[in-house]
């Protein structure tokens, strides 16, 4: 199964909203994964499919081994199903 992260600098707030929002859209799809939020430290340690993040902290995972999405707007739900829809 593929894993979806969800990363923000202190993996609390916007990233648990962006994983509701995530699970929401994934079962618009009828596509399933594991999907969970993190902060920055922790992402860079852990295994992941896709990476959501807002752009300036997807600039700082450059290095890490999933396909990386950086977005301008957490909450554009609309781009965030495109990228699901595409990538997974």
């Amino acid at each position: 199964m593929k894993k979806v992260l969800i990363v923000c600098g202190n993996g609390l707030g916007s990233s648990f909203i962006v994983e509701m929002n995530v699970k929401k859209i994934l079962a618009e799809l009828g596509k399933t994964a594991e999907v969970s939020h993190t902060d920055l430290t922790t992402a860079r340690s852990e295994q992941a499919d896709l990476i959501l993040s807002a752009q300036d902290i997807a600039d700082r995972l450059a290095d890490h081994d999933a396909q990386i999405f950086g977005l301008n707007n957490l909450l554009d739900n609309a781009r965030i199903k495109e990228i699901l829809a595409e990538h997974l």
